[in-house]
């Protein structure tokens, strides 16, 4: 009985290897976000009261952590298991689900470029929405915070915007000590202050002289400083969608490359 040693028999250990210690990042990264989903969720008593999850009207940030956590969890399981077991069949789903994501990427990008008008009337309603909703959830009312507080801002198109929130509005009915007010993100800070001044938006739009509101809050809207925000940071924009797209493209490469070295290898022992 003859055996007879086949040239390139063996899978290449070195793209074997590759794939593992690419995807091992993002299997732990994509753990790592779905157990702050959970913990967050946790904090807020949903876990206890599924129902909240329902009754939430705005954005609750904590949905977009789990559904980047679990879709980055399972392609991150996808090409660890399939490249160590060398099985195809996970290298094919990880591959062919990475370039279906990165496909909708350029989508959106030459949609959002394309239709930049509907574009902004859709964030400047998806904002209204969750001001709406700001007090109804303590991740979005810290998101909305932020946001206000790093772009020097207050509401989508100016801070009368606050009205459509039932405890800042200025109705008569509003029993609110917050009404006629704004959130304290909106405020202008003193560098001085140590101590963040929750109160600082109490009563400040019931001058009705929007003059003399840019002495203590910010006037401009979100939506106007978030067109100004991206032509300057505009080269970091593209350089992160560069990177990405990148990350994307070699995880493809790998996957693709150790597909044909196992068809390879398995077409030589037939």
């Amino acid at each position: 009985m003859h055996y007879y040693r086949y040239k390139n028999a063996e899978v290449s250990c070195c793209y074997k290897y590759l794939m593992f210690s690419y995807n091992i990042i993002f299997w732990l990264a994509g753990t790592a976000f779905i157990a702050i989903g959970f913990w967050a969720w946790s904090e807020k008593g949903v876990l206890s009261d599924l129902t909240q999850v329902t009754r939430l009207h705005g954005f609750d940030p904590v949905w977009g952590v789990l559904v980047v956590g679990t879709v980055t969890f399972i392609l991150g399981f996808a090409g660890c298991v399939g490249a160590l077991r060398e099985n195809i069949c996970l290298l094919k789903f990880f591959s062919g689900v990475i370039g279906f994501i990165f496909f909708l990427e350029l989508t959106a990008a030459v949609l959002a470029f394309v239709f930049q008008g509907q574009v902004r009337e859709w964030i400047n309603d998806f904002f209204l929405a969750n001001v709406r909703a700001y007090r109804d959830d303590i991740d979005l009312q810290n998101l909305i915070d932020s946001l206000q507080k790093l772009n020097y801002c207050c509401g989508a198109k100016d801070p009368n915007d606050w009205n459509l929130n039932v405890y800042f509005n200025c109705t008569t009915a509003n029993p609110s000590r917050e009404r006629c007010g704004v959130p304290f993100s909106c405020c202008i800070s003193d560098p001085a202050d140590t101590v963040v001044n929750t109160q600082c938006g109490y009563d400040v739009r019931k001058t009705g002289n929007p003059t003399q509101w840019g002495q203590t809050i910010y006037v401009k809207g979100c939506m106007m400083a978030l067109e100004e925000w991206l032509p300057r940071n505009l080269y970091i924009v593209a350089g992160v969608f560069i990177v990405i797209s990148l990350l994307q493209m070699v995880g493809i490469f790998l996957a693709r490359t150790l597909i044909g070295d196992i068809e390879k290898v398995k077409f030589n022992y037939y």
